[in-house]
């Protein structure tokens, strides 16, 4: 249940990739769900009791997204049918493998996608289960004859904490998915019961610049032999240094292990926080042996992760980007990694707030992080499975950037409007960014569509 999802849907083919007859259902049609049709896994819309008859499961698997009430899941209860969440299941094949598993509030997606594709690139033939799809490998998930799988945990509902990994990463704990973690003690808690996890003789690879990462570490519940970290600067077991970011995209620093000079590197995703990012899949490969110079190599090569600072196209000069960035460090980073990028240039801002409760609990930091934006087109907030609470509206992001001087900010009504009325707000040398964890990306991809047909029309 819930199979249109990135997550469900790899899951879905590492299972079917394992033999089992699979099926699945979710409420719209996704690109991940034609990705599963490809391996004849039958897929119905819409949640039902009527399922159980149509499919005769022995174990129905569901999203955290679909709320434990539902008829489908009371269904196969009432009818003895063994029920697991995703991350339950995955947890299954993740322990009886050689573990490498990512957490972090922000990143994951990124790093792991890195971790992957190194493991990939070196011949370990590593099974995969990724919460966006790698550009480089074209698949979010798939089995692999290697000892090795890498997985992104995911801590929105918990699930993380099922997982024992050998090799445990975290990128940063901040406070998000409000709806499940009430504090940012709770997430705090939540991550250092993860960090306790790891199988015997297991390693933890830790961002040291992370505040949550930092408050965990002081608790002295774990020993320096037990983690490395990675960070700025030669303090850190990993610490780089000499960043230069390049006008265009991509980066080049100097990596230094235990505070010495190892490695010269270039990457072609832009950011810091693709530089940290990059450190943590280096410190994991370099713990499996596998030679710097196909590290380096392929972490040059990295094109990205769908969806992550992913460039759609360019039409009359305006560039078009698009991030699901959701949380307000992940849109500071993006915007400064767009100002590394195309110095001086407007950076006009669609941003699409998902669910009500993150909204309401950090629309004074998304106002705080957007007035660097030249421009904030604000769209109507992507409920996902949350029902509206009252009061709570992008207005609350609007109203504080309209104070902001110099700065441009329309809210519209839903995302056909802004997806009709942005294209005439843009000029030549604009860069279009496209934010959230919704479907906010349709906008850059209609404005493109009708920009480069009206451009076909004016030639002939």
């Amino acid at each position: 249940m819930g199979i249109g999802g990135a997550g469900m849907s790899g899951l879905a083919l590492l299972l079917a990739e394992l033999g089992f007859e699979v099926s699945g259902c979710d409420m719209i049609h996704t690109s991940y769900i034609d990705k599963v049709l490809k391996e004849e896994i039958a897929v119905v819309l819409g949640h039902g009791r009527a399922h159980m008859d149509k499919f005769l499961p022995d174990l129905l698997v569901y999203s955290s997204a679909i709320p434990e009430d539902n008829e489908e899941i009371a269904s196969a209860r009432s009818r003895g049918v063994a029920v697991a969440k995703r991350g339950e299941v995955l947890s299954w094949l993740f322990d009886s493998r050689f573990g490498i598993g990512v957490a972090g509030t922000h990143g994951k997606t990124t790093t792991s996608s890195m971790i992957a594709l190194i493991l990939e690139q070196a011949g370990h033939h590593p099974t995969l289960a990724i919460g966006g799809e790698l550009c480089d490998i074209g698949v979010n998930a798939k089995l692999g004859d290697g000892p090795c799988m890498v997985a992104e945990l995911d801590e929105s509902d918990g699930s993380f904490e099922m997982f024992h990994p050998d090799i445990a990463v975290v990128t940063n704990a901040d406070w998000d998915h409000v709806n499940y973690y009430p504090t940012f003690e709770s997430v705090l808690a939540a991550f250092t019961r993860f960090l306790g996890n790891p199988k015997e003789g297991g390693i933890r690879v830790l961002c040291g610049e992370d505040a949550g990462i930092q408050r965990i570490l002081s608790s002295g519940q774990f020993s320096p032999e037990g983690y490395v970290t990675y960070g700025w600067g030669l303090g850190w077991t990993w610490g780089a240094y000499n960043v230069r970011h390049l006008t265009g995209g991509g980066s080049t620093f100097c990596l230094a292990h235990e505070g010495k000079f190892i490695d010269t590197l270039e990457l072609s995703v832009s950011g810091e926080h693709n530089i940290l990012n990059a450190m943590a899949a280096y410190a994991v490969a370099y713990r499996l042996g596998i030679p710097s110079a196909m590290i380096r190599r392929t972490l040059k090569d990295f094109k990205g992760a769908k969806r992550r600072l992913q460039h759609l196209g360019q039409v009359n000069g305006i560039e078009v980007y698009d991030d699901y960035g959701h949380h307000p460090r992940e849109i500071g980073a993006t915007l400064s990694a767009l100002d590394g990028m195309f110095p001086g240039r407007p950076v006009r801002v669609v941003f699409q707030p998902h669910r009500f409760s993150r909204t309401k609990a950090l629309f004074r930091d998304f106002a705080a992080v957007l007035s660097s934006a030249d421009t904030v087109f604000l769209l109507p907030i992507f409920q996902a499975d949350e029902e509206p609470l009252e009061g709570v509206t992008s207005e609350l992001i609007g109203n504080l950037l309209a104070g902001e001087p110099g700065l441009e900010c329309v809210l519209y009504d839903s995302l056909e409007q802004g997806a009709a009325e942005i294209g005439s707000r843009l000029t030549e040398g604009d860069i279009l960014l496209t934010m959230g964890a919704g479907d906010v990306s349709a906008v850059g991809e209609l404005f493109l569509e009708r920009a480069k047909a009206e451009v076909f029309h004016a030639t002939i």
